[in-house]
């Protein structure tokens, strides 16, 4: 099944008095912890839905393959309506999703597989006794979240869609601390400084030099999904002029057209993967998973007794 995580960064973070998403934990960011563990956990397709700050923030985030959305209505609406901005964009998109805000950040990729291992319908971590997050979410589901009133946020909807919440025991109290005002700040850079460590995987292709890794696989299914690279590149706070580079040193290692370019017209010219450009976005994200799941093996055999 395919998997995308949705992660709603909109707010004002009036209750904090600071930027949430950029305040640190350990060297990274809140937001940037969230991407990074969706991405050890196998999550390819990521959308952020920002509104405050939100130039500076898809900036921060810029290198990291996130597909980015606006509420630009943030001030006035809730987090219901950046939650469905997101599902609309997602509905036809991937069979599941695992949502979360951006302010939970110590959440374990061990915690996301597990809700991935079930096939229920409505799942969410559940540790002492108390539902947290990510949740994962059906695609099914989406027509009847975004359906609802939204009273009670997201919550009330998904109480409400049809199907019942499946509580998947874990060990991980990351998924309960939240960074909402600045004793949950503190109280949640005490519980990071006592986390285990855990393996982090960079992939990438390379002849002399690096010709393809995560953010150009991403750039590769935005233009196939899109139909644009100026579109993709938007989606991704990269330049036009940065996009066509990417493409072209791609191109040019691997001796072989990647992207069908049409000429313009009344409806504006229009961009596609070859044949074989899916073939190999597919066998990159292929190879990738294998090797994450080769990696946390090794790692438990290496370093259990250690940390």
């Amino acid at each position: 099944m395919t998997t995308a995580a949705l992660i709603v960064a909109a707010g004002m973070s009036s209750r904090m008095g600071d930027f949430k998403p950029m305040l640190n934990i350990g060297s990274i960011s809140i937001a940037q912890r969230v991407v990074a563990t969706f991405r050890q956990a196998g999550v390819e397709k990521i959308v952020m839905i920002t509104g405050y700050n939100a130039v500076m923030l898809e900036k921060h985030l810029a290198g990291n393959g996130i597909v980015f959305l606006r509420n630009e209505e943030y001030e006035t609406t809730q987090m219901f309506d950046s939650v469905c901005i997101g599902l609309r964009y997602l509905r036809d998109k991937c069979s599941r999703l695992l949502f979360t805000p951006v302010d939970i950040p110590l959440f374990t990729a061990a915690t996301v597989r597990t809700l991935l291992e079930t096939d229920a319908p409505l799942a969410s971590p559940s540790a002492e006794g108390r539902l947290g997050h990510p949740t994962l979410i059906s695609a099914s589901l989406i027509d009847r979240i975004l359906a609802d009133s939204g009273d009670q946020g997201l919550r009330g909807a998904l109480d409400r869609c049809g199907a019942e919440m499946l509580a998947v025991p874990v060990e991980d109290l990351g998924v309960l601390h939240d960074a909402d005002t600045p004793e949950d700040y503190r109280a949640l850079l005490h519980y990071h400084n006592e986390q285990l460590v855990r393996p982090v995987l960079s992939i990438s292709l390379a002849r002399e030099k690096v010709f393809f890794d995560a953010r150009t696989a991403m750039l590769l299914r935005l233009v196939d999904e899109t139909a644009s690279v100026r579109c993709a590149c938007l989606r991704m706070q990269m330049s036009y002029s940065s996009g066509w580079n990417v493409i072209r040193r791609l191109e040019s290692q691997l001796n072989r057209t990647l992207i069908e370019r049409s000429q313009g017209g009344a409806g504006g010219g229009k961009s596609a993967l070859t044949a074989y450009g899916k073939e190999l976005l597919s066998r990159f994200d292929a190879y990738s998973e294998a090797l994450r799941k080769t990696a946390d093996e090794l790692f438990e055999a290496s370093f259990e007794d250690i940390f």
